[in-house]
């Protein structure tokens, strides 16, 4: 019995770590993106890191002899591995290595919660004025953020744009597999999400890059991290808390990168925020925040 107890316990501390773990391990993405950059052009490093994690998923599959998704599942997989991988990654990888800073970048995408609350009103649900006010101050964030560092090497049109495009594209994403695939196999599932992702993510690699990688013992950290942690724990950390909560719930996690990743970065590579960005960034929380409350029951027509 006591034995029996311990299990459980152990148990619910992972399920309350896993929203922790996960916040600190996807801050280091953004930072890992800075780090690699010099030594690699992001598209050829990002198939490289694709592959790795097919091969890495695909033994451990094997080994266990894991289920494998079969017919709509696989397309179902495929189309929420595109958005959560390959056009997320490809946008932030993309902006970082243009010259966007780490932790500019980590708040543009990390107002995921506030894009899936607009996305919740255009589909029917009803939005209190919290959200409302949440979806606005967070609007404001960005916009302070963003007019700090106008002056600044690295925001431009690509970069912003790159990174909308990692916004819109992980929040798709995550919304369609909470939809159409809340439940498979970690392994045999990411074999089918990176799989496509590599399909998706060879063509513009071939016209846009010449597959620069330089073998540093930097860029070997980097992508070693990336397979096995940024991939083996913070995506699978991901999922597994979409299988238990709302999108909306888990997304809300996100708010917590941003000034993890700007500490990084600050320690890392000495970038600066002024006074404004710092501001922006407190608003930017508090709107998410707000944005991700749960909104009031909508009223049911009397029977």
């Amino acid at each position: 019995m006591a034995t029996t107890s311990g299990t459980r316990d152990a148990a619910a501390l992972l399920v309350r770590a896993t929203p922790v773990l996960f916040v600190l391990i996807w801050a280091t993405g953004f930072v890992v993106a800075k780090y690699a950059a010099p030594y690699a052009e992001p598209l050829s490093f990002l198939l490289v890191r694709y592959a790795g994690v097919v091969v890495l998923m695909l033994v451990l599959a094997l080994v266990a002899r894991a289920r494998w998704p079969r017919g709509r599942a696989i397309g179902h997989l495929a189309v929420a591995g595109i958005g959560i991988q390959a056009g997320y990654l490809g946008g932030v990888w993309g902006a970082v290595a243009a010259g966007m800073p780490a932790g500019v970048a980590a708040l543009v995408v990390n107002l995921q919660p506030v894009l899936t609350a607009v996305v919740a009103g255009l589909t029917g649900a009803r939005l209190g004025r919290v959200q409302v006010a949440g979806l606005a101050l967070g609007f404001l964030g960005v916009v302070l953020v963003v007019s700090s560092k106008l002056t600044t090497v690295g925001i431009t049109a690509t970069t912003l744009g790159l990174t909308t495009m990692a916004l819109l594209t992980i929040t798709i994403g995550t919304l369609y597999q909470k939809r159409f695939c809340p439940e498979f196999d970690l392994r045999t599932g990411q074999v089918v999400q990176f799989t496509a992702s590599i399909l998706v993510t060879l063509p513009f690699a071939f016209a846009f890059e010449s597959f620069r990688l330089d073998w540093t013992p930097q860029l070997i950290g980097a992508l070693s991290w990336s397979v096995l942690v940024l991939t083996g724990g913070g995506i699978s950390l991901l999922f597994l808390m979409l299988r238990r909560g709302a999108a909306a719930q888990v997304t809300s996690y996100f708010y917590l990168v941003p000034g993890i990743t700007a500490l990084l970065a600050l320690v890392m590579f000495g970038e600066t925020l002024g006074w404004f960005a710092v501001v922006g960034m407190v608003v930017a929380v508090l709107g998410v925040a707000l944005a991700t409350r749960a909104a009031p029951p909508t009223p049911q027509p009397p029977q």
